[in-house]
């Protein structure tokens, strides 16, 4: 995660939890410190539907 529109900050923050095991709390701060890592170690095909599903959302994502 590089950046997110402020405007969308809660989508992003409810995206995150749907791919993660992450709670609320973890979710928002993630989010708050970004830039940061969603999520490492899977497989690209998953992390190219992670990354389309944030850009829906509005949030700025790369892939390493």
């Amino acid at each position: 995660l590089e950046a997110f529109d402020a405007a969308s900050k809660i989508k992003v923050i409810k995206e995150i939890r749907s791919f993660t095991d992450l709670g609320l709390k973890e979710a928002k701060e993630l989010v708050e410190k970004a830039p940061a890592v969603i999520k490492g170690g899977v497989s690209k095909e998953e992390a190219e539907v992670i990354v389309e599903k944030m850009k829906a959302v509005g949030a700025k994502v790369i892939m390493d």
